[in-house]
């Protein structure tokens, strides 16, 4: 099957990436007038570059889902909570934060009256702690989460036996009241949540006495999330329906999981490279030797060769953390500085002085350029 490229949603809507919310919005409005269905009638391009719109805008006014869209674009792991891949009925349900109110008219099933409305219950965040072995190989972790489920006795409708409730006498059970406005495009028919019942189509005469009439209660509950390997502090995944039950029955939210790395004894990551620094003598610099240094998976013995000077990095392949995207594995990078003792006894000050006078203790040229080169380098 052939597979299509997502367009950029800064040029889908022809903004730049520093655009301000109020511009992404002038933005999508004009976009949305252009292409919306009333005026665009059986235009198939035009249904399409409204859907386009309307993800571009879903993506981009929210704060959290821009920053994961700006560091990863499309493919950013664990998707963007629904962004993307939604109906006609979830495009028109938003312009009631850029027109004021919810279109009717246009495709398919949206020409007619719409049903009640579906609640959601709302995402749940919680941070977890990795280690770096944990995002070297992935993990699960299993947390235990203080949510709102759905009430048993009443089976989520907030209705004592889950029957006692009636249709509202307002919208006759279809969760909306409709009005004509007059707008740029001409004359168009609107809906709105029913004031009477907020849209549920219903309303309750006798409430669920475990709840309250609420349709959840609140309990504990023991979640197995699965990390993948390679993420970083400060990412954000998500479990969908794994959030807050909602109220009167409807749609779950959302479980977002916020990455927080544990810091390492001995190491500290750079981007998909594990950094160390080895501290060796000023004997074993000069004459070499084998030391052994930390891993991520433990230890490995390293060669110093003879004569290694401070400033130089030795390189260990695929030591480091794999990329999220699979694109490879990073490096364990190995700083060598020596350590220069502090408090020497006058035997050791009279060999280091007659050291001192050796041709073989003076750096030489080639020795001074390369220690200027790694400064230079890490200055640029």
């Amino acid at each position: 099957m052939a597979t299509t490229t997502k367009r950029d949603y800064y040029e889908v809507l022809e903004v730049t990436k520093s655009a301000t919310f109020e511009e992404i919005k002038k933005a999508y409005r004009k976009k949305a007038i252009q292409y919306h269905p009333d005026k665009n009638p059986g235009d198939k391009e035009a249904e399409e570059k409204f859907k386009e719109a309307a993800e571009a805008y879903e993506i981009l006014s929210d704060e959290q889902k821009r920053a994961k869209y700006d560091r990863y674009g499309h493919e950013a792991p664990g998707g963007f909570g629904g962004g993307g891949g939604f109906s006609m009925d979830d495009i028109f349900s938003q312009f009631g934060d850029i027109f004021g109110g919810h279109f009717g008219g246009g495709f398919g099933s949206f020409g007619g009256q719409r049903g009640p409305r579906a609640n959601r219950g709302s995402d749940l965040r919680v941070k977890v702690k990795l280690s770096l072995k944990d995002i070297a190989s992935g993990v699960e972790k299993k947390i235990k989460v203080n949510k709102f489920v759905a009430c048993t006795y009443c089976k989520g409708t907030g209705a004592d036996n889950g029957t006692a409730y009636e249709t509202c006498s307002t919208c006759k059970g279809s969760g909306v009241v409709t009005r004509v406005m007059n707008t740029i495009l001409g004359q168009m028919q609107t809906q709105s949540p029913c004031p009477t019942c907020n849209g549920e189509g219903k309303t309750i005469t006798k409430k669920c006495s475990h709840c309250s009439g609420e349709g959840i209660v609140r309990e504990e509950e023991v979640i197995a999330i699965n990390i993948p390997a390679g993420v970083a502090e400060g990412m954000q995944l998500s479990m969908s329906g794994k959030g807050n039950a909602a109220r009167h029955g409807g749609i779950n939210g959302d479980l977002l999981i916020v990455v927080e790395e544990e810091a390492h004894p001995e190491l500290f990551r750079d981007d998909n490279d594990v950094v160390y620094n080895l501290l060796l003598t000023v004997s074993t610099a000069a004459l070499g030797g084998s030391v052994v240094v930390p891993t991520i998976d433990g230890k490995v013995k390293v060669n110093i060769e003879p004569g290694t000077q401070p400033g130089k990095v030795l390189r260990l392949k695929n030591k480091g953390l794999p990329s999220i995207n699979r694109y490879g594995t990073g490096d364990l990078l190995v700083n060598i500085s020596v350590y220069i003792p502090e408090n020497l006894s006058d035997g050791e000050k009279e060999t280091l002085t007659g050291l001192e006078n050796s041709p073989n203790f003076q750096p030489s040229k080639s020795v001074k350029e390369k220690i200027f080169s790694h400064f230079r380098r890490m200055f640029d």
